[in-house]
């Protein structure tokens, strides 16, 4: 098996992330394609109370096992199964179960904070930061918390503030001049989408490595 193309997808919450993903992921085989989300590597919380968990801020790196997903992320790439934790952010800590993810061609990896360690950003072939407005993006967490992670109206917008937009400005924002390409207003650019899988479709086609995704972006770009 050749090194799979690893493409990582930042950006503030809500800024679309997942949607670009996604978008990207069914325009290929499922068997040679897997997207695996950072929110999965929250670090293992079980020796707090349950108060002292639901203080945690999640908009921080430390709040991150990034040690585990790198190790993780090397060993897809050299060809190994791995388990990726599950969080459930209802009693803020990781199950007990895990998931068997197998190594395939593309490997896409989606969070808030995947630029920020550079150990983490070497990895990726070709780094992709979405920027949606921040009006936008507020909207769509509080809508998401409300539905997924049993939050109230108050309870969200008062972490946005306290929490959220501080850690964005201090950790997400800056990570954008490490992108490769970024992509306004998330899956609704049609155009940035269809130039990443005409990327990735010539160099798997190609059979060669991406070594140099910048200048590979811009040549398709003209």
């Amino acid at each position: 098996m050749k090194k799979p193309i690893l493409i990582g997808i930042t950006g503030g919450t809500g800024s679309g992330k997942s949607t670009v993903a996604k978008a990207i992921y069914k325009n290929f085989k499922k068997e040679s394609i897997s997207i695996i989300m950072q929110d999965s590597y929250y670090k293992d919380q079980s020796e707090l109370t349950f108060e002292e968990r639901t203080k945690t801020n999640y908009d921080h790196p430390h709040a991150f096992d990034t040690d585990l997903l790198i190790t993780h992320l090397n060993k897809l790439l050299q060809g190994e199964a791995i388990e990726i934790p599950i969080y459930d952010f209802t009693i803020h800590n990781r199950k007990t179960e895990t998931v068997r993810e197998e190594p395939k061609d593309i490997i896409i990896v989606e969070g808030i904070l995947i630029l920020e360690d550079e150990r983490l950003r070497n990895l990726f072939d070709i780094k992709i930061y979405v920027d949606t407005d921040a009006d936008i993006r507020i909207l769509r967490r509080l809508t998401r918390d409300i539905r997924d992670r049993g939050r109230t109206v108050e309870s969200v917008i008062d972490q946005y503030l306290t929490v959220v937009r501080p850690m964005h400005l201090q950790f997400i924002e800056p990570t954008k001049r490490y992108a490769d390409l970024i992509i306004p207003e998330g899956g609704k650019n049609k155009v940035a989408i269809e130039i990443l899988v005409a990327t990735i479709k010539q160099h798997l086609s190609d059979g060669k490595e991406l070594e140099t995704p910048k200048e590979n972006v811009r040549d398709i770009l003209g």
